[in-house]
């Protein structure tokens, strides 16, 4: 799954710096967080990786003071922890609730091959 800067600040009420297009495909720790990835700060024992990472969007306190420009996108929230957390319940939901199998009636030849992991689902107007 993609999620945009905007989509992510949305949904835990935060405040973009840099780029609100910005993509990520999955979440990592900041002291291994890579491009396309989302991580978050929250604890100062960790701030040399806040400047060392190459994370697409970070979520940080909104009171936090950055010492140089990062090239990271930033999403200001008041606690990054309980963010991050909102974040990973809410992926989590939408995990679950990813269809899958075959929507009946269904139709298919008896000659098709199908693959692994397949869904056919049915979309009426």
């Amino acid at each position: 799954m993609q999620f945009t800067a905007a989509q992510i600040s949305k949904l835990i009420n935060g405040k973009i710096e840099g780029n609100e297009n910005e993509v990520v495909t999955s979440f990592a720790k900041i002291e291994e967080a890579k491009a396309s990835q989302l991580t978050f700060f929250s604890n100062s024992r960790y701030e040399e990786f806040l400047y060392a990472t190459t994370a697409s969007i970070i979520i940080i306190t909104d009171s936090y003071v950055l010492r140089q420009p990062i090239p990271s996108t930033l999403i200001r929230v008041a606690d990054p922890y309980n963010a991050f957390a909102i974040l990973l319940g809410k992926y989590q939901e939408m995990i679950s609730q990813q269809m899958k199998g075959i929507q009946q009636p269904s139709y298919i030849s008896a000659t098709a091959v199908l693959g692994q992991n397949r869904s056919f689902f049915l979309f009426r107007r």
